[in-house]
Parts: C-alpha cells; sequence; structure tokens
C-alpha cells in the first residue's frame, strides 16, 4: 500500500476500519482523482490539458495530501515539479507551502531562487505580503541563508 494512512484506515485498528466508506474531508475531488491515480498507477495523471497555473495549482494540493496520507514518493515527486515551476510571482507562496510541510528540499530551492534574482519583484507579490503577515519567521531564515550564500 503507497500509503501508510490509508493502510491504517482500511486494515487497522482505527474506527474507519470497521465502516463501509471513509469521508474525505478537505479534498477537492481533483486531488482525490489523482491521488488515486497515483496510489494505483504509481505515477502521476496527465496533466497535458491544464494551463501551467492549474497545473501548479493541482501539484501544491498534491503535496498537501501527500504529506497528510505519508505518501513519500508523492511528496518527492511534486517537491521536484514544484522546484522547476519557481517563479518570482510564486516563489514566496511555495516557501510557506514548504515550510508548513517540512519539504526541506523545496524549501531551499525556494531559497535558492530568491537569492538569485531581484529580491524587489519577489517583495511586491501577494505571496511575500501574505507570507510576511502569516509567518514572518521562514523570511528570516530565507534572509539569513540568503546572506550566508552571497557571502561564500
Amino acid at each position: 500500500m503507497r500509503s501508510p494512512v490509508f493502510g491504517a484506515q482500511l486494515y487497522g485498528p482505527m474506527k474507519e476500519a470497521r465502516e463501509q466508506c471513509i469521508a474525505i474531508e478537505g479534498m477537492q475531488p481533483s486531488v482525490f482523482k489523482a491521488l488515486l491515480h497515483f496510489i494505483y498507477t504509481n505515477s502521476l495523471p496527465e496533466m497535458d490539458d491544464l494551463e501551467a497555473g492549474d497545473r501548479s495549482e493541482l501539484i501544491r494540493h498534491m503535496l498537501v495530501a501527500a504529506d497528510r496520507y505519508a505518501m513519500d514518493r508523492l511528496n518527492l515527486m511534486c517537491q521536484s515539479i514544484l522546484c522547476d515551476d519557481l517563479n518570482v510571482e510564486n516563489v514566496a507562496t511555495i516557501l510557506a507551502l514548504a515550510d508548513q510541510h517540512h519539504c526541506d528540499m523545496l524549501k531551499d530551492a525556494c531559497i535558492e531562487f530568491m537569492s538569485s534574482c531581484a529580491m524587489g519583484d519577489v517583495v511586491e507579490t501577494k505571496g511575500f505580503a501574505d507570507l510576511k503577515r502569516s509567518c514572518p519567521s521562514i523570511l528570516v531564515d530565507a534572509f539569513v541563508k540568503i546572506s550566508k550564500h552571497k557571502h561564500k
């Protein structure tokens, strides 16, 4: 089984194992469908028909689901895709997501991306404003790492 959480729910002593249905709360149907695709095929679903923004959003939601259901391979695949999709507009938002879900590879990629671009552009984004308001400690960590990186 690709998810130890689902395994425990379906076959373990958890309450859900005794029930006919397991309710999946707080997940969009498209994300759950993609999660099931991964569980059955060990691969991501085709996303060629999605626009870049929709694809990135689906991957971000799949990363959250991978964390929720302890699916390490899916987590790493989503992190890798998000690393490749970083841009000035989304880097702060993805940094917050990486921090929240303990994705060190993605967090480091965001910080490295921020150190290589014009910080003035990043600072002007909505994602940066949200991050500054909701979790300023992430920014302090990022700026310390960027400062150390630039002084090597």
